[in-house]
């Protein structure tokens, strides 16, 4: 049988393969620390005929294809293995065209997020959807994933901002989807079987984004809160009287790394047990004074027991610094990281619930609490002690789960909140979705992809 890099060579033109050792390595991987990459090579696909003659390929010659963005995921989604071929999109970077008259933004799937949130920007719009990988990750990623970020509570998720798609289906046939259109009442939406469907069914080669005006007045507020329960409770205090853009929080214990990582001060003179950050529209002042108002009952209450104001651009990046640089700043720490949800009248018990499980279950690993609390979403992060390998980090963290999953599934909560199920969370499916489910999500995966090209062994296991 000839080797897959032989058959690569000889149908596509050699501009677009890599076999280097470093690119194999490179590409072959996310943010997901506990696999290691063994791809047979990665493909640089210029444009969609390209991409399809991959695809037909892999069918004949019956290889894998795991397609591949900015590998900024935390699941494994875009880890290559198994000696599969890895399709990136990072050549396919363009911004195809805009709208002006429909806010429509059509690019290809390799743009970077935050390319497009600068384009926006520039027509005075705003695309929404923002998170700390933004520099890095591209927008087909972020649709084959579903992102959320720190604005899901005002303005939704990926899916909500995707108004058109082109694919490459597992069987090679082009599917071009709702076309930029508001309205198409037409029978089943295609588009939204592949958001989220983590490269399992098709590669995304091609959207549509709609974009929205930018908010005015933009105010940023950190506070310091004593305990976990008060952090619920501000929250459905200020949910009461004000529709915010973020209300993220974070445990003290982060600020420690980020503080090292990016040479940043304490964010308040004082050392709190929990932070928040509320980010909203001043709206004339009106919103200014709303929250300044309740601040005093809640300061008087002791729900909340210090602040700091931004006051203007440099000072709302540098209070968003302490939230947004976590992730990065743990990094060299191989954190497990556990991305879950609930509905948000749960979330206070569940918050409680999980906190005691790991309180009981990980008494000597540092345990992170951070998340997107306002739209039901935590992140649980248990950092590597130096002196335990990786793999048996994982199986101890792994023995825990089926425990904090049994707590999501009593609350009717999901396993992977924005994350994905890639690798990590594969054998956990059964928590958020019933067995009817699944056996769908398989009859489906075949339809569009029956000989299983497509990133095989991630989200689903199909014979």
């Amino acid at each position: 049988m000839a080797l897959i890099s032989d058959i690569l060579f000889q149908h596509l033109p050699s501009e677009i393969i890599s076999t280097e050792k470093q690119d194999l390595e490179n590409y072959g991987r996310d943010w997901t620390q506990y696999y290691h990459p063994n791809p047979s090579a990665i493909l640089f696909p210029r444009n969609i005929k390209e991409v399809q003659q991959i695809v037909l390929l892999a069918n004949e010659y019956k290889f894998s294809v795991v397609p591949s963005g900015g590998r900024t995921g935390l699941s494994g989604g875009a880890v290559a293995k198994k000696k599969e071929v890895v399709l990136s999109l990072e050549k396919m970077n363009k911004i195809i065209s805009f709208h002006e008259a429909d806010q429509i933004l059509h690019v290809e799937a390799g743009v970077i997020t935050e390319t497009i949130q600068n384009f926006a920007k520039e027509k005075n719009l705003l695309y929404p959807v923002d998170f700390a990988s933004k520099g890095s990750s591209q927008i087909g990623g972020n649709i084959a994933t579903n992102a959320g970020g720190i604005h899901v509570v005002k303005y939704g998720l990926t899916r909500d901002w995707v108004l058109g798609l082109k694919v490459i289906t597992g069987k090679g046939e082009i599917l071009d989807l709702n076309k930029g259109l508001i309205k198409n009442a037409t029978g089943y939406d295609f588009r939204h079987l592949f958001i989220g469907s983590e490269g399992t069914l098709g590669i995304i080669v091609e959207a549509s984004l709609k974009l929205t005006r930018s908010p005015k007045n933009k105010k940023v507020i950190l506070f310091g809160i004593p305990d976990m329960e008060k952090v619920v409770s501000v929250m459905n205090a200020f949910r009461k009287e004000l529709d915010f853009l973020a209300f993220e929080f974070f445990s003290d214990n982060t600020v420690d790394y980020v503080m090292e990582h990016t040479q940043v001060k304490t964010p308040l003179p004082k050392r709190y047990p929990f932070y928040i950050i509320l980010e909203f529209e001043s709206d004339e002042g009106k919103n200014t004074e709303i929250v300044f108002s309740l601040y005093q009952k809640l300061y008087q209450k002791e729900w909340i027991l210090d602040d700091a104001f931004a006051k203007d651009e440099t000072s709302i990046k540098h209070l968003w610094g302490y939230r947004e640089n976590i992730s990065v700043s743990i990094s060299s720490c191989v954190p497990y990281k556990n991305d879950l949800s609930v509905r948000i009248s749960n979330i206070s018990n569940f918050l409680k619930d999980v906190d005691e499980i790991v309180k009981s279950n990980y008494p000597r690993f540092i345990v992170l609490w951070y998340g997107h609390i306002a739209d039901g979403n935590l992140h649980l992060n248990i950092l590597k002690p130096e002196e335990l390998s990786i793999s048996d980090f994982e199986t101890a963290c792994k023995k825990i789960n089926p425990f904090i999953f049994e707590m999501v599934k009593k609350y009717e909560g999901s396993i992977s909140a924005e994350h994905g199920v890639g690798l990590l969370k594969k054998e956990y499916l059964q928590y958020s979705k019933s067995e009817e489910e699944i056996n769908y999500m398989k009859q489906i995966k075949k339809i569009f992809d029956p000989n299983g090209i497509l990133n095989p062994g991630k989200l689903l296991d199909v014979i």
